[in-house]
């Protein structure tokens, strides 16, 4: 039988809720982890490079297995609401004891306190986030209802990413009275809060609305049906190149604005500049890119979100050799940057889902599980590849707590922190660009020509079923 789905305002509010606690939580850990550690803590930012690639290859394995577990879970809370509560609550405590290591530890001790906790983290938001955006191709059906729930998500998502790139360091400096190590406990612990808080919500309001019942599949079946979906892997592939690019820089940031802009009050100026381009990237993603739409395709907007991404870093590479002395000059770039992430970020996620569509007509398997844990693993394996390159910049540069008495670092420090921003981001999508360009075939014409396929399947299907 068919169901038609029409989401309610209540459960939409709820899924959107849920994506800004959870992106809050990924933010603050992909985007602070390595800065606490290795400027704060003292850790070497070679070791925490392995630590944070090392932590990703072990994902390699466990998100795919859990979108298998996920998929063969059967309860009367159904399969995705049970994992999503559990690995909230799990990944919440994680997320503060990741954030609240011990003084007395140091040296190897405190190598192994980060290793341990930054594994248990990524364990455990994977339990969270694969049955999250599981429930996406769960909910709704191809088309405009399933672009409309992916662009709301998305968008939230940005909303919790924008607001603890916005206000950490200012909270982690009020919270802490100016020590930094005390300030990033409380703000964790405060951010845990909310997101159980969120998730919480989204598990109480979000009823399961299964389009098609399917026999829990093995795991040969699921990972088979997963390497046979060209799409998704064409798409998977798209991701890890644009996050690895965009990622690079937003963990190289925060050093550019304390080595490079200088001065005790570098976070003011920093905050300024997130404040701006977290407004941009949710504007994007709810004004600039459903305004596109109205205009081009799906696959002609994100090629325009690929240009102009590319043109932002270009900008940033010529700006790299002007003694700037202003922050405000950085919005130029700046904006092509962060409007280009907040459309790409909701494209990605469309496509993918997408994907499954094709899964199931292609395979005779509807694999939303082991297709979404592999976004997660992208997501996971661009923010640890963008971690290592970032701490081996650091590193042959020497940015580190020990010139922060001097705070501004030498001129070839500053020259190759920025080309390290800007030159690797351009290939890396350049890349994603002529990648997505040769692989990917799901036009809207083909998705709405798919979605007609399954439906005339599922209800042949279920005459004969009935007729049996």
């Amino acid at each position: 039988m068919v169901m038609e789905m029409r989401l309610s305002t209540r459960e939409k509010v709820s899924y959107g809720l849920g994506a800004v606690g959870k992106d809050m939580v990924y933010m603050l850990s992909a985007g602070y982890v390595l800065y606490y550690y290795q400027d704060i803590l003292g850790v070497s930012a070679i070791a925490m490079g392995v630590i944070l690639m090392a932590a990703r290859v072990f994902d390699a394995f466990n998100d795919p297995i859990m979108g298998v577990l996920v998929a063969k879970t059967r309860t009367k809370w159904g399969k995705f609401r049970p994992w999503l509560l559990i690995g909230t609550l799990l990944n919440s405590f994680v997320l503060y004891f990741m954030f609240s290591a011990p003084p007395a530890l140091d040296g190897s001790g405190l190598i192994v306190y980060v290793a341990v906790a930054y594994i248990l983290w990524g364990v455990t938001y994977t339990m969270m986030d694969i049955p999250y955006w599981s429930m996406i191709p769960a909910f709704t059906e191809g088309g405009k209802e399933r672009e409309n729930l992916s662009t709301l998500a998305r968008s939230c998502a940005g909303v919790g990413s924008a607001i603890v790139t916005i206000i950490t360091m200012k909270c982690v400096y009020m919270l802490g009275n100016g020590n930094e190590r005390a300030g990033f406990q409380w703000f964790a612990l405060i951010i845990a809060v909310l997101f159980m808080l969120f998730i919480i919500c989204t598990c109480v309001n979000i009823k399961e609305k299964s389009t098609v019942d399917v026999e829990a599949p093995s795991v040969g079946q699921m990972f088979k049906a997963l390497l046979q979906n060209d799409q998704a892997m064409a798409v998977v592939a798209t991701i890890v190149l644009i996050n690895c690019s965009i990622y690079i820089t937003s963990n190289l940031v925060i050093y550019f604005f304390k080595y490079d802009f200088g001065g005790a009050d570098w976070y003011n100026a920093y905050t300024v500049f997130n404040t701006f381009g977290g407004a941009v990237q949710i504007l994007s993603m709810m004004l600039f890119f459903p305004m596109m739409r109205k205009i081009f395709s799906a696959v002609s907007v994100f090629y325009v979100g690929l240009c102009m991404a590319v043109v932002g870093y270009v900008i940033l590479l010529g700006l790299a050799f002007i003694n700037m002395s202003s922050v405000y000059l950085l919005f130029i770039p700046g904006f092509f940057i962060f409007a280009a992430n907040g459309i790409l970020t909701v494209l990605v996620t469309v496509f993918l889902a997408n994907t499954v569509d094709y899964g199931e007509l292609k395979n005779n398997r509807r694999d939303e599980s082991v297709i979404f844990s592999m976004q997660t693993f992208v997501v996971k394996l661009a923010s640890g590849v963008a971690a290592l390159a970032a701490s081996i910049c650091l590193s042959v540069f020497r940015l580190n707590g020990d010139t922060q008495q001097n705070m501004q670092a030498a001129a070839s420090s500053v020259v190759g922190l920025r080309m390290t921003m800007t030159v690797i981001p351009i290939a890396g999508l350049l890349a994603a660009f002529v990648l997505f360009r040769k692989k990917f075939i799901l036009t809207e014409d083909k998705v709405e020509e798919i979605a007609e396929k399954i439906k005339s399947k599922r209800e042949t299907n279920s005459r004969e079923r009935d007729g049996a």
